[in-house]
């Protein structure tokens, strides 16, 4: 009947037996660049009411912690391209400053190698170091892993004993540069040329510690004309060599098309299995007995900013560069993101939203003043510290609908993680529709002595609103509707909007 308004319904079950893969923590992990002022004025701020005696701001680090971080990658980035590591070590008075050619500044060194491990573990994260392949090589590539993981007895290795720091820092997880295959890098090679490269830096600097791990350089984003002949060539050299390819991918809305928006996690979907596939190819070709993880290691919504920063005055000191104010849609997106690494924890082991702190960042701050959550906080957060333990493959009958660049999107998009040992089971959902609401029925009879712990809810009639310092106004609730009876959980999911539902075994305390 004309004008009848029939209510969209969706159905899912959930089952232990139906296990894609234990997940690698640190897909939750982050990035931290010398750029803009994620490090200056963002990590790192002298003289600040909050700055602890190296200078690292307390309350940045207590939001870090809450988003329970396990890695950041550092120090680039584009910037790690060009970047002299031994400029950033020893008493920071000799240290030199230097033109910063990525983002065109004058970097000061005045946090370097030991300094950003130190804010690390203040933190509660590990590094992920990157290094530079595109001015320098095999040399520099291995005297920085004996400066920062020989125990001592060696040149580099007593520096860092002289410098302060008698144990090594172990950082275990080292990136073979940064987006090679950019014309904005310097040092841009071929696929031919970094494959070489970064094969013969990556077997220097396993003989310095063979413990590492390495991860290859992807593409820089699937519009790259060489995408993915880069995989496959850089492969060819690498494949032996590391544990991962990187992947970066950025999502924007410039045509103010929210429902398209919403929907970009189907074009995630198609990376990953494109570089999968590439990979696996890799495999066969060397009929090699290795399976080659994914780094997702630069991901985030990015175009609020992109305009203004044509205006930054070159060769100054920390300038405001690509602080994006996300708003409600973005964090929906960034939802999206997180479940499909979860769907693809098999492959997905480790990701690293860009940024951290102010640049393009789920955390923001003033100088000299305050430190607050952006939208994507929440559903980073809630990913990061709900969604430990096994990835399940939930069996889903969604109704679906159409947008300018997807066909058959689903109204829910969702994933759903089993912690045996907690006995917790959480299922992260998302209603991308930004009209409909969705009704979901969650077979979960498998989980007879579970019930349900609380369902979190992020929501806003407003797609386009956003947090300040001085007003959250995106937060998430703890009001959410779904009931359990009888091994099915019911739930009402609003137009646009993000959940979790939680559930314990009844027998668990607290």
């Amino acid at each position: 009947m004309e004008g009848e308004f029939i209510v969209k319904k969706a159905k899912m079950i959930i089952d232990k037996a139906y296990k894609i893969a234990e997940i690698d923590e640190r897909v939750y992990g982050s990035f931290i660049e010398h750029l803009g002022r994620a490090v200056y004025g963002g990590l790192y701020e002298p003289g600040h009411p909050e700055a602890d005696e190296q200078g690292f701001r307390k309350d940045v680090i207590d939001l870090v912690q809450q988003l329970n971080v396990p890695i950041v990658r550092y120090p680039g980035g584009n910037m790690v391209s060009a970047y002299n590591w031994e400029d950033g070590i020893g008493p920071k008075e000799d240290r030199p400053k230097r033109l910063e050619l990525a983002w065109r500044v004058i970097e000061t060194n005045e946090v370097g190698t030991n300094e950003f491990v130190d804010w690390a573990k203040k933190a509660g994260s590990e590094v992920m170091m990157a290094i530079n392949l595109g001015t320098r090589g095999i040399d520099a590539a291995r005297n920085i892993i004996e400066y920062t993981n020989h125990p001592s007895g060696t040149y580099w290795s007593d520096l860092r004993v002289k410098h302060g720091y008698k144990e090594p820092h172990k950082i275990k997880t080292w990136c073979l540069g940064n987006e090679m295959d950019g014309p904005w890098q310097v040092g841009q090679k071929t696929a031919y040329e970094y494959g070489r490269l970064a094969s013969e830096a990556g077997k220097a600097m396993r003989l310095v510690d063979p413990d590492i791990e390495l991860v290859s350089c992807g593409s820089s984003n699937t519009d790259m004309p060489t995408f993915p002949d880069w995989e496959a060539e850089t492969l060819t050299h690498t494949y032996d060599v590391v544990d991962y390819i990187s992947l970066h991918q950025y999502f924007g809305n410039r045509d103010d098309d929210s429902q398209n928006f919403i929907a970009n996690g189907m074009e995630l979907e198609r990376f990953i299995s494109t570089v999968t596939s590439v990979a696996d190819y890799i495999k066969a070709k060397k009929r090699s007995k290795k399976t080659l993880m994914l780094s997702f290691d630069e991901w985030n919504v990015w175009y609020h900013s992109n305009d203004a920063d044509k205006e930054i005055e070159p060769w100054t000191v920390a300038p405001p560069q690509l602080e994006d104010h996300y708003n409600f849609e973005d964090a929906l997106l960034v939802g999206s993101i997180l479940i499909t690494f979860l769907k693809h924890a098999d492959r997905v082991k480790m990701a690293c939203m860009a940024q951290l702190v102010n640049v393009i960042a789920p955390i923001m701050t003033e100088n000299m003043g305050a430190a607050w959550k952006q939208t994507i906080y929440y559903p980073y957060m809630h990913a990061s510290v709900y969604g430990r333990g096994v990835s399940l493959k939930a069996i889903v009958d969604s109704p679906k609908f159409d947008t300018k660049d997807y066909t058959d999107v689903e109204y829910l998009d969702t994933a759903v993680v089993y912690n045996e040992e907690e006995e917790e089971l959480t299922v992260f959902a998302l209603n991308r529709h930004i009209e409909d609401d969705l009704h979901v029925t969650i077979n979960v009879s498998g989980f007879e002595d579970y019930e349900i712990k609380e369902h979190i809810v992020l929501e806003h009639d407003d797609l386009k609103a956003v947090n300040t310092a001085t007003h959250e106004s995106v937060t998430p609730h703890r009001n959410g509707n779904a009931v359990l009876q009888d091994g099915f959980i019911e739930a009402k999911l609003s137009k646009a909007s993000w959940h979790v539902v939680r559930l314990r075994a009844s027998k668990t305390t607290n």
